[in-house]
């Protein structure tokens, strides 16, 4: 037990005390913003809907902390996901130290997890300037419209390659041979991201190589500066050779079909070799890819939104209850959101 006199009922946020504290322990600003960055995202996750959620970071249970856990698996590395247990870790050890909180809920948690974790979080830190830069230096419309896309909606890499023509509504669409899916006819300057295509099984006629990793569809906001991205790309695409007009489609040696997932990883690791980013023989966490695009995407946006469920629906990542919630607000509150808090990145 604690020999502290502090009076839990006098600490409105944990969180803030225990920054408070690490920052009188000389732990630097960045060291500090990580932690915060983890807690609040843990802090966020027990407020949202769900039988084992308490609601309270000061009350909460191990199956609470390793439902958490598990969702972060989702997006992350292994050796990232250790990171971020660790710091919970910490976290809770020292209020239960100080007399905050009356025990420690990852403790149990932390016997299960491999034991070697790294004391600080591994993965690139890039900023919106840094991205910028390499967006820049694109000129090609077709990579730029990858690595934009890629970029501004978070999705995967396969998802992204198992787009068709039919999956984008644009406002001013060059293209007048295209129907669009229905899911789209009210909703100009969107994107629909289908949680059907699975690798092997054919979908809209064509047979697909990567699998879409989403628990629901989704609907998608294209801003201004994606949308002349992608107008720019259809202006000059390659007619697709595959009934099913793929949206993204090669111009290289393989003309006119549907780009690959190695095509797409090929095109960003290039670009990001270019700038240093890149390196076959660096550890995964600190490398550019086209997954650190959506890690890039989740971190940015969660942070300007402070919406974290706003973000999990366009990375596909909810439950069907919370996809009603925002299909039906879509307007006020989906695009509203996206469109005030996305990054611009030219």
């Amino acid at each position: 037990m604690s020999s502290s006199n502090i009076d839990p009922g006098t600490v409105e946020d944990p969180i803030k005390y225990f920054l408070t504290d690490i920052s009188y322990q000389g732990k630097s600003d960045r060291t500090q913003d990580a932690y915060e960055r983890v807690l609040r995202d843990f802090e966020q996750f027990l407020t949202e809907d769900g039988d084992s959620k308490t609601g309270s970071i000061k009350t909460v249970s191990h199956r609470d902390c390793m439902a958490w856990i598990h969702e972060q698996r989702d997006d992350s590395a292994e050796s990232t996901v250790a990171t971020y247990a660790s710091y919970l870790h910490r976290f809770y050890s020292y209020m239960t130290q100080v007399g905050v909180f009356d025990s420690n809920p990852m403790a149990i948690v932390m016997e299960e997890l491999d034991e070697s974790i790294d004391t600080d979080p591994a993965r690139r830190d890039l900023s919106i300037a840094d991205m910028r830069g390499l967006v820049d230096s694109v000129s090609h419309p077709l990579e730029h419209a990858l690595i934009l896309t890629l970029l501004k909606t978070g999705m995967r890499v396969g998802e992204l390659c198992n787009l068709d023509q039919r999956d984008l509504h644009l406002a001013d669409d060059p293209r007048t041979d295209i129907v669009i899916r229905p899911n789209l006819d009210q909703r100009p300057d969107s994107l629909y991201v289908s949680s059907e295509p699975q690798r092997g099984a054919v979908v809209n006629s064509d047979r697909r190589s990567a699998s879409n990793k989403r628990r629901r569809d989704t609907v998608i906001p294209v801003d201004t500066e994606l949308a002349r991205a992608l107008e720019d790309w259809l202006d000059i695409r390659p007619d697709p050779l595959s009934d099913a007009q793929p949206l993204f489609t090669s111009t290289a040696d393989n003309w006119g079909k549907r780009v690959t997932t190695d095509a797409v990883h090929h095109i960003v690791t290039s670009r990001a070799k270019d700038r240093g980013w890149y390196d076959s023989g660096r550890n995964a966490e600190q490398n550019v890819t086209p997954h650190y695009f959506r890690h890039f995407f989740t971190t940015h946006l969660r942070d300007r939104t402070g919406d974290r469920g706003i973000v999990k629906y366009l990375r596909g990542d909810v439950a069907e209850d919370i996809i009603d919630t925002y299909t039906h607000d879509w307007g006020d509150r989906v695009r509203t959101v996206y469109e005030a808090n996305i990054y611009q990145l030219r």
